[in-house]
């Protein structure tokens, strides 16, 4: 298991459905140009499951290329930090 010194923390922006009936959820980085994506069964998914904030490997997040989406993901992050603890489930 990673130290919290090896972890990035990422702040959720989007949850969408796909039609395979998961939920995909996407957390950024603060300042919108990396990205974890988490795909889940949407029937597993507990109360708990899914929280304001995460922190993740840095192996684990994908560049974003667009700059439309790394302006919007740091406005959501901005707002969702502001708005919640990173424990807060959403």
């Amino acid at each position: 298991m990673a130290d919290e010194s090896d972890t990035v923390r990422v702040w959720l922006v989007e949850r969408g459905y796909n039609n395979r009936d998961l939920i995909i959820l996407k957390y950024a980085t603060p300042d919108g140009e990396r990205l974890f994506r988490r795909e889940l069964a949407a029937q597993a998914i507990g109360v708990d499951t899914v929280t304001a904030a995460k922190d993740v490997s840095p192996n684990d997040l994908e560049s974003i290329d667009h700059s439309d989406l790394r302006e919007r993901y740091a406005d959501e992050v901005s707002r969702m930090s502001d708005e919640h603890d990173p424990d807060d489930t959403i």
